[in-house]
């Protein structure tokens, strides 16, 4: 059951490039830290604030990996999960299509088990508890083996009804889609549904290969695309969504400030763009802070954030739900920005 939407929330949106690791709070990180018996090294929750100053994608990387340390149970995923969805649904969140990064937890002895069965207990109340749908995609990490990536899938086939698609994520430079070739191969034929992380720090050709390759239906991120007209054109005609994520881009410096963002021309070039949030524990904001920010920053008026709207929710994975979809869009339309 989904609850009715409240028209004094934020506009309705769907959630479609969210690292559920990535919404670990600080606060959180300390709970789970003192639950397990976790030693952090940081004196407090302003120390690891501090620690959020990232030079580049391998800096958040390491950071990131790093207090994954504090996730050992069942309960602490589901603790994760639940408190994502209830600050995702504050902020006018009313579909989430989730990343969880299996390989990083096996590696240190949390099994695939552990993660989804957790996972599923606060994704599979959330229409009831917060209003909200979810999807569960599984990502690879690209800076690991092919045959990794190959014995995860393995290991999440009992689960497969829980698990709707796969991604690639993690360090993108020197790791390019087509190492990936067999796993998403292989994960079509499973009918799963595919995307991947490509032109974030990676060039506009880790795009087409992602595209032509790996075969997936939407890429994440995408940023580096304007900088191959042939590209823009292609995904403009494909209608291939792009899952920008505007303040994350501005943390990890693949764009100088939020100011000089390409989202408008983006627009303006016809590209299906979408914003999200990625990490945002760590990059200063939920779905719908970023939203606010690209109407404060770049001065995106209401047709335009409508349409950022509505595309999340046309390249969302409802296919199996098209009346939900129906239902979210026409919240969309009638939404009154004031």
């Amino acid at each position: 059951m989904i609850s009715p939407y409240d028209i004094s929330m934020p506009v309705p949106k769907a959630e479609l490039h969210l690292h559920i690791e990535g919404t670990l709070e600080p606060e959180l990180a300390f709970a789970l830290a003192a639950r397990n018996g976790v030693e952090l090294p940081y004196a407090d929750t302003d120390a690891l604030r501090e620690a959020y100053r990232f030079q580049d994608l391998q800096s958040f990387l390491n950071l990131y990996y790093e207090l994954m340390a504090v996730l050992r149970t069942e309960r602490d995923f589901e603790d994760l999960a639940d408190a994502y969805l209830a600050r995702a649904a504050a902020q006018g969140v009313r579909h989430v299509e989730i990343f969880f990064d299996p390989q990083a937890h096996i590696a240190r002895g949390v099994g695939m088990d552990t993660v989804v069965e957790g996972l599923w207990r606060a994704l599979g109340r959330s229409r009831e508890t917060h209003g909200v749908s979810t999807r569960l995609i599984m990502c690879f990490l690209r800076d690991e083996s092919a045959g990794s990536a190959l014995a995860t899938l393995d290991a999440a086939k009992p689960y497969l009804d829980r698990i709707t698609g796969v991604g690639l994520d993690s360090a993108e430079v020197g790791h390019p889609p087509a190492k990936f070739r067999e796993v998403y191969e292989a994960a079509a034929a499973l009918g799963l549904r595919r995307v991947a992380h490509a032109g974030e720090e990676g060039p506009p050709e880790y795009i087409t290969e992602a595209l032509d390759v790996l075969g997936v239906e939407r890429i994440d991120h995408g940023l580096r695309c304007v900088e191959d007209p042939a590209l823009v054109e292609r995904l403009v005609r494909e209608r291939v969504p792009l899952t920008l994520c505007p303040l994350s881009n501005v943390r990890l410096r693949t764009v100088d400030v939020l100011a000089g963002h390409p989202l408008p021309a983006m627009l303006d070039a016809g590209l299906m763009c979408t914003v999200n949030s990625d990490d945002p524990a760590y990059f200063g904001g939920y779905a719908g802070d970023n939203f606010d920010a690209v109407r404060d920053v770049l001065g995106l008026g209401a047709e335009r954030l409508r349409e950022l709207a509505r595309n999340s929710f046309l390249a969302s994975f409802l296919e199996d739900e098209e009346e939900l979809r129906a239902r979210y869009l026409s919240e969309v339309e009638a939404y009154d920005f004031g």
